[in-house]
C-alpha cells in the first residue's frame, strides 16, 4: 500500500535592515566575532529593546505580496529556551498575535502550478552562533548574529513531495529578492528553511513529524526530505514509530540525524514582552507601503505573455529574478521591440555563457545596451544568427561593441541578389546529384544545397535570400 509525503516548511528570512531589530548594532555579514553586539543585543542588565521601523515596513511588504492579512496589532513575546547563543535566555518573537496571517504563493512544478498556503510570517530576533572550530576541544559564542531581523514564513502541509518543497523554497527566495526586503545569500544563512516531513497512508490522519533544520541549500533540501521520507517510510514497515523530533542534515553522508527532541509551543512558556508595546500598523502605512510594491513575478509573467507573446517557459525564466526581468526589459526597450528574439538570446547565448563563467546577470560582460546593439545587426540582416553568435564570443571577451567587431573581422552578410545567384549558379553545377535528388522529392538534398551555399560565402549569405533563390532556380 502506497505512502502519502506531507510537507510544511517554515524559513527564516534575513530582513534587509542596516541594524537590529532591537537595537542600533549593524547586520553586516563576516564581521569579526562579537564587535557587533552590543549592551541590547548580549542583554546587559537594564537594557531596553527598541523596534526597528524598516524591519516592520519590509514584513508588511512581504504580507501585501502574498495576499495576507496585515494585522494592524500585532503583539512581541518572550519564547523562553536556554541555549549557549541566547544570551537572554530567551527569543523575542511574535506568537499568538504575528504581523502577516494567512495568504498564498504559487509557482509552476513541472507541466502544471502548485500554489502554497500560508499560515503566517512573524518578526523575531536571530540567536548567535556557537563556533566549534580552533577552540582546542571547546565551543566559541559569536553574538553578532544576535539580534538580527528575521521574519520568519510558515506555510500550511501543503507540499507532497520534495520536488514541490524545491520550487516553493526557490519561489519564496525570489519574491523575498525582488520585493528587496532580504538578500537571499544562502550561504551567508540571510535565507534558511526547516523542513517538517511526515508520511502518512491515503486518506489516514497526518503522521508524527519530524523537523529538518537549517537547510541552506535548495539540493540539501531536496537531499534531505527525500532521505527522511524513506528513513520514516522503512521505520513504520518495519513496526516501529517515528519520534517527533528535530534532525539535522549531514551532506556529506546525505543523511538526517537526529539532533533533540522536537518541543512543542507550551514547552517554551510564550508570554508578551512587558518591555515592547503592542504594535499598532495604521491603515494609510498599510497602503503606502503597497503603492511602492513593484510588479510582481505572477503579474509580470502573464503580462509577458500576454502582450509579448512568450511561451509560459520563457516567461517564468525571464521573471525568475527581479534583474533577470530588468535585463529583459532594458533590452527590449533598446531594441524598441523584438521580444521574442531577446528572449531568445537572454534564455540561450547569455544565460549559457553566465553558466560556463559562474556569474550572475548583473555580473555580465555583455550589458543590455551592448546585447541590443548586436540584436539590431541582426534585424536589419547586416549579420546571420549564426554569424552573431561569434560575434557574442567577442563582445563577451571584451572586444568591443558589435558594430565594431562586424567591421573589423569583414562579417557582413552579403545580401545582394546578383552576387548570391551568381554563387548559387556555381552551387547547383558543382553538386548535380543533390538537385537531382531534389528535384525526385528528397527534402535533405535541399538543406544540403543550402549548406553547400553558406560554405561558399563563407557563412556570409543571407539565409532567407539563399532559400528563396533556391528554390526558384530548382523550380525551373
Amino acid at each position: 500500500m502506497a505512502w502519502e509525503t506531507v510537507i510544511g516548511i517554515e524559513t527564516h528570512a534575513q530582513l534587509s535592515t542596516v541594524s537590529k531589530i532591537f537595537s542600533g548594532a549593524a547586520t553586516q555579514f563576516g564581521a569579526p566575532p562579537n564587535v557587533q553586539a552590543c549592551a541590547v543585543d548580549i542583554a546587559l542588565p537594564g537594557v531596553l529593546p527598541v523596534l526597528n521601523r524598516g524591519a516592520v515596513e519590509r514584513a508588511i511588504r512581504f504580507g501585501l505580496a502574498v495576499g495576507s492579512n496585515i494585522n494592524r496589532r500585532s503583539v512581541f513575546a518572550r519564547k523562553n529556551y536556554f541555549y549557549p547563543d541566547l544570551p537572554k535566555g530567551y527569543q523575542i518573537s511574535q506568537y499568538e498575535l504575528p504581523v502577516v496571517l494567512g495568504g498564498s504563493l504559487s509557482m509552476p512544478v513541472g507541466d502544471g502550478e502548485k500554489t502554497v498556503r500560508l499560515t503566517r510570517a512573524h518578526l523575531e530576533e536571530d540567536a548567535g552562533k556557537s563556533l566549534h572550530e580552533d577552540f582546542h576541544g571547546m565551543s566559541g559564542i559569536d553574538l553578532n548574529r544576535a539580534g538580527t531581523p528575521l521574519l520568519e514564513i510558515v506555510t500550511e502541509p501543503d507540499m507532497g513531495s520534495a520536488e514541490e518543497a524545491v520550487a516553493y523554497a526557490k519561489a519564496l527566495h525570489a519574491l523575498v529578492r525582488w520585493i528587496g526586503i532580504c538578500d537571499g545569500n544562502m550561504q551567508e544563512g540571510s535565507f534558511r528553511c526547516d523542513a517538517n516531513v511526515s508520511v502518512r497512508r491515503p486518506g489516514a490522519p497526518l503522521g508524527t513529524r519530524c523537523e529538518i533544520k537549517n537547510l541552506n541549500s535548495f539540493r540539501f533540501l531536496e537531499e534531505a526530505i527525500n532521505y527522511e521520507v524513506r528513513r520514516q517510510i522503512e521505520l513504520l514497515e518495519d513496526g516501529g514509530t517515528v519520534v517527533q523530533e528535530t534532525r539535522l542534515y549531514d551532506p556529506d553522508r546525505k543523511q538526517t540525524r537526529s539532533m533533540r527532541s522536537k518541543e512543542d509551543a507550551h514547552d517554551y512558556r510564550y508570554f508578551p514582552d512587558p518591555d515592547l508595546l503592542p504594535l499598532v500598523i495604521s491603515a494609510e502605512t498599510i497602503e503606502q507601503i503597497r503603492s511602492e510594491l513593484p510588479e510582481l513575478p505572477q503579474a509580470k509573467r502573464a503580462r509577458y505573455m500576454r502582450e509579448f507573446e512568450l511561451s509560459a517557459y520563457d516567461a517564468g525564466v525571464l521573471t525568475s529574478a527581479r534583474e533577470v526581468a530588468d535585463f529583459y526589459e532594458d533590452l527590449i526597450a533598446a531594441l524598441g521591440g523584438g521580444y521574442k528574439l531577446a528572449a531568445s538570446w537572454i534564455t540561450g547565448e547569455l544565460f549559457g555563457a553566465l553558466k560556463r563563467a559562474g556569474l550572475e546577470i548583473s555580473q555580465s560582460p555583455v550589458g543590455s545596451r551592448q546585447l541590443a546593439g548586436l540584436l539590431q545587426q541582426i534585424q536589419k540582416q547586416v549579420i546571420s544568427g549564426k554569424t552573431a553568435k561569434d560575434v557574442f564570443d567577442a563582445m563577451w571577451n571584451g572586444e568591443g561593441e558589435a558594430a565594431a567587431i562586424i567591421a573589423a573581422k569583414g562579417l557582413t552578410q552579403i545580401s545582394d541578389a546578383g552576387a548570391l545567384e551568381q554563387i548559387i549558379d556555381g552551387v547547383l553545377a558543382a553538386n548535380p546529384k543533390s538537385v537531382e535528388e531534389y528535384r525526385a522529392g528528397k527534402e535533405k538534398a535541399f538543406n544540403a544545397l543550402v549548406g553547400q551555399a553558406m560554405k561558399a560565402t563563407r557563412g556570409k549569405g543571407n539565409p532567407a535570400q539563399i532559400n528563396e533563390i533556391l528554390k526558384k532556380k530548382l523550380a525551373g
